[in-house]
């Protein structure tokens, strides 16, 4: 042990003599702070801090998808996590009585590609798509959600079934899912892709309400001031544009140049009696130079072909798109693959993926309850340079309207898998379901969820 006399030197010590802090010094160190400081704010403008072709021009924000100019996607990752990775169990057509008939009719003669193509064509493709996805799970114990295939509308429209007939198999359908009756339905997906939505089935509100549906209409009330679609729970998806349009580089008909369009704007589509479209026919026959709206004949030898019909919808740098029977209209999609800038005239419309996509930037919602020669002065007033940039921006995220194989690196199918994605559930559970000490699953008779026979009470 040392002697108490020879502790050591205390650094802090005033007794510790070391060199002499000069003005020199003092100079010196204050020339390699300012250095410093600007070498850091030199390299922090250098480097971007998100990639550099993105849909909102504030490149900072993480909350909106991005599309590189090679079409790769970039999904935020608030709310979804980091990468895809989930498991889709999808019923088949003969696995369930009944299933087949809301694919092909009660005589089965209605092929899926006649239902392949129109409005309803959604229903076809989303089944198509995920019958070959990589997130398809043959093992329904292992499924995070499932899928019900129906081609309703088009089995409706061709006279396969009557809506008596529809609501009858689907509560027949459901009856013998008990994966279904487990969850109260809260992990099945089911695609109504028309504007009467999950109307089509009649019961809806009854069986499918706690169900993920997806479809383009969030407005559909029924006559019974009852939507059908829930913000929270349901996913709105693109509607299905023409195939020949959407094929990159080999579009049936290709974009004009601003100054080659003849028109300020236009509207094609019929007037069905309704207020707005018919406010828009009698604006086109007043302002005949500005505003083109076309009688549609879509049958007869004047009847208006695809190609004609997109021949005239590329010629206007605006496209209107004012409510039908519905609030939601395939011409808002239609007009990104001619590359105007879609005009919305239908106060209760809704969109896809609003989570990640700044609709400002690529569109004009404007009240439907002014539809007048306001409207045209005010599109006569936007700069070309403005209808540029809103077209470049539309022109980055249209590949979200299209129905594309997963080997594309965007298209709708990826929207669509990001939004389920959020609708997963660890747990499972209705008023019908419960659980035992041991984590076993049984219904109200304490029958275990392995042994559940249908048909089954639905939850």
């Amino acid at each position: 042990m040392g002697s108490p006399n020879n502790k050591p030197a205390r650094i802090f010590s005033p007794h510790n003599h070391t060199s002499p802090c000069t003005r020199t010094h003092q100079i010196g160190a204050l020339l390699l702070i300012t250095t410093t400081f600007f070498l850091t704010r030199l390299f922090d403008q250098a480097l971007p801090t998100c990639p550099p072709s993105s849909l909102n021009n504030d490149h900072s924000s993480p909350n909106v998808v991005h599309v590189s100019d090679g079409g790769s996607l970039s999904w935020p990752q608030r709310g979804y996590g980091s990468h895809l990775s989930l498991k889709i169990y999808v019923y088949e057509e003969d696995e369930i009585d009944g299933l087949k008939e809301l694919l092909r009719g009660r005589d089965g003669k209605i092929s899926a590609d006649a239902c392949l193509k129109g409005q309803w064509g959604t229903q076809v493709k989303i089944h198509w798509l995920l019958l070959e996805s990589r997130f398809r799970t043959r093992k329904k114990e292992e499924a995070d959600l499932f899928f019900v295939p129906a081609y309703v509308k088009c089995v409706r429209m061709m006279g396969g079934l009557n809506d008596k007939e529809i609501n009858h198999t689907y509560v027949k359908v459901l009856s013998q899912m008990p994966y279904f009756r487990r969850s109260g339905g809260r992990d099945h997906i089911f695609v109504f892709p028309s504007g009467a939505g999950a109307h089509l089935f009649r019961s809806w509100a009854t069986y499918i309400n706690r169900s993920i549906i997806l479809t383009p209409e969030a407005d559909r009330t029924d006559k019974k001031d009852t939507s059908a679609f829930n913000t929270w729970k349901d996913i709105i998806i693109p509607g299905n544009v023409e195939d020949g349009m959407t094929k990159r580089g080999v579009a049936m008909v290709q974009p004009l140049t601003l100054s080659k369009r003849k028109y300020l704007a236009n509207y094609l589509g019929r007037a069905q009696g309704k207020v707005g479209r018919l406010k828009l026919i009698e604006l086109a026959k007043q302002y005949p130079d500005k505003l083109e709206s076309p009688e549609l004949k879509l049958s007869g030898p004047d009847k208006f072909g695809r190609m004609e019909y997109f021949q005239h919808l590329r010629n206007a740098k605006f496209c209107l798109a004012p409510r039908g029977e519905s609030s939601w209209t395939l011409r808002f999609y239609e007009s990104f693959f001619v590359e105007c800038v879609p005009v919305i005239l239908s106060d209760q419309a809704e969109f896809p993926f609003q989570n990640v996509i700044d609709y400002t930037q690529i569109s004009i919602k404007w009240p439907s309850t002014r539809i007048g020669l306001e409207l045209l002065e005010y599109l006569e007033s936007i700069p070309d340079e403005n209808i540029e940039q809103m077209i470049a921006a539309g022109r980055q995220i249209r590949c979200l309207w299209v129905y594309a194989p997963e080997f594309e690196s965007c298209s709708a199918m990826q929207g669509i898998m990001w939004e389920l994605q959020r609708k997963v559930r660890q747990f499972h559970q209705s008023a019908e379901t419960f659980w035992l000490h041991n984590r076993t699953i049984v219904d109200r008779h304490l029958v275990e969820f392995s042994s559940w026979v249908p048909p089954m009470p639905l939850p």
